[in-house]
């Protein structure tokens, strides 16, 4: 996979097919590869005509990973995104984030406007302003020697994730006690380009899906039948919707 590098900071990222761009930023302990590649979504997007970029967050992949706390944060990761959109020449594409990745994109869009041409919110809603609880039981899981030690039940998810994506937990742990700069209504209401909200019906995690889309003035919200946090992200509504939206036949 190509890297480019900026201010000592690699990040990893691909770039397929040919057409109108864009940008696929993944969730917490994730990669460009697990959320995007795997479910099939850079395949069902370059069929579609399109540009796929996707890129590792710092902390993640084959990015570079740091280990203060002082290094992440969503504001911070979404300029990573901006140099890679400067990098490859792009003034203006679509965005889909996922989780921790539609964070970011909140924040590249609200920073970055011009840049921004649709923007897709996966996995979170509400809780985009809310917050989404205490970052602490997940870090400590991080840390934690084994897993059968983790007795947190989200901590302990997000634990056997890290470990599934072969990802370095302590560079996960400072990521995830990264200072939360939050967003408030205000600022969700001056994201005024085309928005979709997809959350799962069963994810407790992401917030009202419904009261995020409330607060723009031009954004629509897709369900995801039956599915939690962890799944819904290869569901094949989902991605029917996202291409919907994308084509212009939603709302």
């Amino acid at each position: 996979m190509p890297k480019f590098e900026k201010d000592g900071i690699e990040i990893s990222y691909l770039d397929e097919g040919e057409g109108e761009p864009i940008l696929l930023i993944h969730g917490f302990a994730s990669n460009k590869s697990i959320n995007w590649v795997n479910p099939g979504w850079v395949d069902l997007l370059v069929k579609d005509g399109r540009r796929v970029i996707a890129l590792d967050n710092r902390g993640h992949g084959e990015s570079s990973k740091f280990y203060d706390p002082d290094a992440y944060g969503a504001p911070v990761m979404a300029e990573d995104a901006r140099r890679l959109l400067d990098h490859l020449g792009l003034d203006e594409v679509d965005v889909m984030g996922y989780s921790m990745g539609a964070r970011i994109s909140a924040f590249l869009a609200l920073n970055h406007p011009q840049r921004v041409r649709r923007v897709i919110f996966g996995g979170l809603g509400y809780g985009m302003v809310s917050g989404v609880g205490d970052p602490e039981p997940i870090a400590s899981a991080l840390e934690a020697e084994r897993l059968q030690d983790v007795s947190d039940r989200t901590g302990r998810a997000f634990r056997a994730f890290a470990e599934q994506t072969k990802s370095d937990r302590l560079a996960l742990a400072a990521c995830m006690r990264s200072s939360r700069q939050k967003i408030s209504e205000e600022d969700v209401s001056r994201i005024e380009v085309p928005a979709l909200v997809a959350v799962g019906t069963k994810d407790d995690i992401a917030g009202s899906p419904q009261k995020l889309a409330g607060l723009m003035e031009d954004a629509r919200v897709l369900e995801i039948p039956g599915r939690d946090h962890m799944v819904a992200v290869g569901d094949k509504v989902y991605k029917q919707g996202v291409l919907d939206f994308l084509n212009g036949y939603m709302g």
